[in-house]
């Protein structure tokens, strides 16, 4: 397998982070949260953010992060936010500096895992399920059309994920 970032594409609650946690450890390179840089670079949470700049105020940050990791730091594995691909120069971004991992869940894994979940600015309305059906409606093309690999993130322990993960890779 290369030297190259590795980037973790999906909807909220696909294990993007959880994963790539687990990934990053088993190929022994840095793991890179983008939200988790986002919030620690301007020393607010995401959802401050959202109320304050808007979700294209947020969206700027994020390509400003994503850009940042890609300059200036070694082959990493690299989790990013779910609607990071909304944008067409995070797509060609992402697609042209690293591997491309869409991990995929179904529509009920997803709204189980977020169900109570109070962090994530788009699911704080009454009716989740109908959201998270919108998103994956709208986004899992554009996933899928940056994808070296889409891989089901399931029910799997993570740790067991994350290998499976690493031997798909590596026959990329």
């Amino acid at each position: 397998m290369s030297e190259q970032h590795i980037f973790l594409v999906g909807p909220m609650g696909a294990g993007k982070s959880t994963i790539g946690k687990h990934l990053a450890a088993f190929l022994n390179r840095p793991f890179f949260d983008i939200d988790n840089e986002i919030e620690s670079r301007t020393g607010a949470d995401i959802q401050w953010i959202f109320d304050m700049e808007g979700e294209e105020g947020f969206r700027a940050r994020e390509t400003k992060v994503l850009q940042d990791l890609i300059e200036n730091d070694a082959s990493s594995v690299i989790a990013t936010g779910g609607g990071i691909i909304l944008r067409p120069e995070n797509r060609t971004a992402l697609s042209e500096n690293g591997q491309v991992i869409y991990l995929s869940a179904t529509r009920e894994q997803l709204y189980e895992r977020t169900r109570k979940d109070k962090s994530r600015p788009l699911l704080q309305v009454d009716n989740r399920r109908e959201v998270i059906d919108q998103l994956v409606e709208k986004r899992d093309p554009l996933y899928r059309e940056i994808a070296d690999l889409v891989f089901p993130s399931g029910s799997v322990v993570p740790g067991r994920l994350a290998k499976n993960l690493a031997a798909a890779l590596a026959e990329l």
